[in-house]
């Protein structure tokens, strides 16, 4: 008897997508997604293996090429976020190393928020330039920075929204048409909003981009990436640059990425649930501490985080120091450096004091995890591109994890007394 074939997937919810989407099953007919342990497959004649790689036939070859089980999460992954088609990369940077290096030749230009994740920024400003590649970095919060930035042609825009780890948001809907009209393509990092809580592409980005090391996984178990969006692009540009570099994800890695899928709306609800609660409840206890989330009214860009996100996000930030928070030393007349009296030697007390909570560097994670980003996630920062991003020595990051929020927040409370 043939297996039941699913319906059309196009009326399904984001939930049943993220159980049920790009599900293929074997000869065998298991309940499970089978995991495909090969590097390689066999022909049954010369001519077979001949027509494969001639590109006659359609079928597997190498699983550098492509593997069933990656196959499945990359479908999966295209129907959750809403994209044409999906690949997976061994981690979250080799997805956006993969993304800009088979995109942009020298002469190109890119523009970028200047708010990114450390390793992002090395990309950008050292190693692209090597290249003969131009890059802007612009203040992302503000539209007349985009407007002048991409007045003239631009190859690609690259962005984070919200920010890693201060919480900035790009306006994704006006920076879209901005760089449709300089001729460039927008990518979006949209890890810390998960595919529940922002969908860029229908803000107008053409690829989004996941560590789905964080959220995705959300078990702090597995290395993987994500790049999502147009079939033409990702088949035909940037999947040959992966299949020729190398940069290819594990089936065993994808398929933990399949399983961890099923759970992932029920993860990420209670994580922001819990995260909004304890974001209101520290700012009303934890005096001359500025408390940054974007969906908290006190958020500059509160009303555009209600706008283009579905949720807050899982992510607190905080700043011990003078409480002007992430614009203190960014050029607005705010404390630079060291963040007033509420510096590095503040924070690790009151990381070191916490008994639930696990300080940590990786994010979205089960278990909620905080670290001190001047000296963990940005270390490698210079001390100026450190001010220019507003990054200080008095500010924390709390990935909220599954915990229950009572128990997180008598842990933070505990341990700020401490820190005081």
């Amino acid at each position: 008897m043939p297996s039941k074939k699913p319906p059309a997937v196009a009326t399904y919810h984001t939930d049943t997508l993220a159980v049920r989407g790009g599900l293929t099953r074997s000869q065998f007919d298991e309940t499970s997604e089978a995991l495909y342990l090969n590097s390689g497959y066999v022909y049954k004649t010369a001519q077979e293996a001949a027509d494969a790689f001639s590109g006659k036939t359609n079928r597997y070859v190498y699983s550098r090429y492509g593997n069933p089980t990656v196959a499945m999460l990359q479908k999966r992954m295209a129907l959750v976020e809403g994209a044409e088609c999906g690949l997976a990369t061994a981690t979250g940077m080799a997805a956006v190393f993969a993304t800009v290096a088979s995109l942009l030749k020298s002469g190109d230009r890119l523009v970028a928020s200047h708010a990114l994740f450390g390793a992002c920024h090395a990309i950008f400003t050292q190693i692209l330039p090597r290249w003969g590649i131009e890059t802007e970095l612009v203040d992302g919060r503000d539209n007349a920075a985009w407007d002048a930035a991409l007045s003239r042609p631009a190859t690609m825009v690259f962005l984070e929204s919200p920010s890693n780890p201060l919480l900035e948001l790009v306006d994704l809907a006006y920076v879209s048409q901005k760089a449709k009209a300089a001729g460039a393509l927008l990518v979006v990092d949209n890890v810390f909003a998960t595919p529940l809580g922002q969908q860029p592409l229908e803000l107008g980005a053409d690829i989004v981009i996941y560590s789905a090391t964080k959220h995705i996984d959300g078990h702090g178990r597995m290395l993987l990436g994500l790049i999502l969006g147009p079939k033409a692009i990702l088949e035909d540009k940037i999947d040959q640059f992966i299949r020729r570099t190398g940069p290819s994800a594990s089936p065993f890695n994808a398929w933990v990425m399949l399983k961890a899928l099923e759970s992932l709306p029920y993860r990420v609800a209670r994580q922001v649930a819990s995260a909004d609660y304890l974001a209101r409840q520290l700012q009303q206890k934890w005096q001359g501490v500025k408390i940054i989330y974007p969906w908290l009214e006190s958020h500059p860009q509160h009303a555009l985080a209600k706008r283009q996100m579905r949720h807050g996000g899982s992510i607190i930030a905080m700043d011990l120091g003078s409480g002007k928070g992430a614009d203190a030393g960014r050029g607005k007349g705010g404390d630079a450096g060291r963040g007033g009296g509420g510096g590095q030697a503040a924070c690790f007390r009151l990381l070191d004091a916490l008994r639930v909570i696990d300080i940590s560097n990786n994010l979205g994670d089960a278990k909620s995890l905080i670290c001190h980003p001047y000296t963990t996630t940005h270390h490698n920062l210079s001390e100026a591109d450190k001010a220019a991003l507003g990054i200080t020595e008095s500010q924390i990051r709390l990935s909220v994890g599954l915990e229950h929020p009572d128990d997180l927040l008598a842990d933070l409370m505990q341990a700020y007394q401490k820190a005081k």
